[in-house]
């Protein structure tokens, strides 16, 4: 009875909007208590978190990342590939999911994308002449296109998690870095083909391109050009690991940042680096607490009693994986990404592995779902914040993007059901 009571309360504790590691610790407690397990193996979780090597490269990313958002970056970098690939059929639209997703992949924020990129994509689509309703979609769709690339957030969380469990068959972070290459590109060229088919009757100004644009351009973005190629590089290379990597990238934007071009003064650095401090606080105090719930889990054997539980209802990985979709679309519209992460990993990993799902594509799935489900009525973050930032109706946002979703499901469903999209660059 007591057990009851308590679970009730955790649950009211949720509903009435307590912090989220409050409510994760609040249940880890009270497993670990009634189960008669002495309640220091959750700081044994949070140090075995702390001593994860990998973990020194989430506060490192997310410096640069904050850096790289307060620069005019975005600027340069929607002006580089417009000289690039504006000429191209379809070429703008090209450029805003370009853009977007090298731009979310580094600063770790679609929100951010929408609101610093978008702001000077939407009116060039319009004045180039795409249709207002189908520019919204566009710039509010690509504003979580980079998600499956690195050095994204939600990848190196997703491998900090799952890295925690007993796996059959582990993988390593550049696995997963580059299991996104293949699906990313894949959305980004479906949503292409939709854009240019779409706008075929239209007559779309195609910008020139002359060489002295394109030198300008280059010359422009002359800094932030080695940085991909630099991080990317090193990892994919194999010359840096995943922390070494984050560590030259923060140093790098740092001085090009600060010293060479002047964008983020030394003042303006002292609240970035507090910002990103304090997000990246909140996430390691989330993931240490989960890691400790996770734990109990485990050890009352709910994964394994969930398994034989869905294992009455659903026959094949098959069946399995279209429910789990329909589940993770939900989540990312309801949850922020770092939420769903850490509550659903520890459940869906044990249920997946038992049914022969590999957890690198387990982790491409879930966050390619979760970059649909930026945008899934009736409440996807991004809608919200694109509603704000170009000041329209929020049903006009649905509207303007369910014709981009329905390219983007068409392509889970590829992601999903060809593994060999994620895996095959990978030796597994």
């Amino acid at each position: 009875m007591t057990a009851v009571i308590s679970s009730i309360c955790v649950l009211i504790l949720a509903v009435a909007g307590a912090p989220l590691f409050v409510v994760i610790l609040a249940a880890a407690m009270i497993g670990f208590y009634f189960t008669e397990i002495p309640l220091t193996v959750i700081t044994i979780e949070v140090y075995r978190l702390v001593d994860t090597p990998l973990l020194l490269a989430l506060p490192l990313f997310t410096f640069a990342g904050y850096v790289l958002a307060e620069s005019k970056l975005s600027t340069r970098l929607v002006r580089l590939t417009q000289v690039l690939l504006g000429w191209m059929p379809g070429g703008l639209a090209v450029v805003a999911f370009v853009t977007c997703a090298f731009f979310t992949a580094f600063t770790g924020a679609s929100g951010v994308t929408i609101v610093a990129v978008g702001a000077l994509l939407f009116p060039a689509l319009v004045k180039a002449g795409y249709p207002e309703k189908f520019s919204l979609g566009l710039v509010t769709t690509s504003g979580s296109l980079g998600l499956l690339l690195a050095p994204s957030l939600p990848l190196i969380i997703y491998g900090v998690i799952v890295q925690q469990m007993d796996l059959p068959k582990p993988f390593t972070m550049q696995d997963l870095f580059l299991a996104g290459l293949l699906p990313a590109f894949l959305m980004i060229f479906m949503l292409t083909i939709y854009s240019v088919w779409s706008n075929s009757r239209l007559h779309i100004v195609r910008p020139g391109r002359s060489r002295k644009e394109v030198w300008a351009a280059l010359k422009d973005m002359k800094w932030e050009l080695p940085l991909p190629l630099l991080v990317l590089g090193g990892i994919y290379s194999g010359f840096f690991a995943v922390s070494e990597a984050a560590a030259v990238a923060a140093l790098y934007v740092l001085v090009v940042e600060t010293i060479i071009l002047r964008e983020v003064t030394f003042r303006k650095l002292f609240s970035i680096t507090i910002d990103a401090m304090v997000m990246v606080g909140g996430i390691l105090l989330i993931l240490g607490v989960s890691l400790a719930f996770t734990n109990y889990l485990i050890d009352a054997q709910i994964p394994q009693n969930l398994f034989t539980l869905i294992q009455s209802f659903i026959t094949n990985k098959y069946m399995f994986l279209i429910l789990l979709n329909l589940l993770l679309l939900l989540l990312g519209a309801i949850l922020d990404i770092f939420s769903a992460l850490v509550i659903m990993v520890p459940l869906i990993v044990p249920l997946a592995l038992g049914f022969g799902i590999d957890p690198v594509h387990l982790g491409i799935i879930f966050l390619a779902n979760m970059q649909i489900g930026y945008f899934t009525p009736p409440i996807g973050m991004n809608l919200f914040i694109a509603s704000y930032r170009f000041k329209r109706p929020i049903t006009e946002l649905y509207r303007a993007t369910l014709p981009f979703m329905l390219v983007l499901l068409s392509a889970l469903l590829l992601i999903t059901y060809i593994p060999e999209l994620s895996l095959i660059l990978l030796d597994r």
